[in-house]
């Protein structure tokens, strides 16, 4: 899979542009449902990433892109359970994420990817 983050609110995985989050799971690319996060809003300012979402953690390594400005929130409880399964959570904002994910071995590695913010 190539990655790019041309701009602001815009994902573009192997051509395919995205205007919204996604999660990449096993080759899938699929809409983040933030839904179960946004209860959280009003204590973090923005709706962050939180355990009652699905969270892909079949691989070694999860990539969480925070936004264009690295605003996206990671509650503790994500990185409690990254830490409680053995997966390496590495959390950057969405450009040096996909940075990151361009070098990387896929078959090692699942994300989750802020467009915005």
């Amino acid at each position: 899979m190539e990655f790019e983050y041309p701009s602001f609110g815009v994902v573009v995985i192997d051509g395919e542009r995205y205007d919204h989050d996604v999660v990449v799971a096993e080759g899938r690319v699929t809409a983040r449902d933030k839904g179960p996060s946004k209860s959280l809003k009003a204590g973090y300012g923005h709706t962050p990433l939180s355990f009652g979402e699905s969270i892909p953690w079949s691989k070694p390594r999860l990539v969480v892109g925070t936004g264009h400005s690295g605003q996206l929130p990671v509650v503790p409880d994500v990185e409690a359970e990254a830490e409680r399964r053995g997966v390496d959570l590495v959390v950057l904002p969405t450009s040096q994420a996909v940075e990151l994910l361009n070098r990387s071995d896929l078959s090692e590695v699942n994300a989750i990817l802020h467009v915005t913010c």
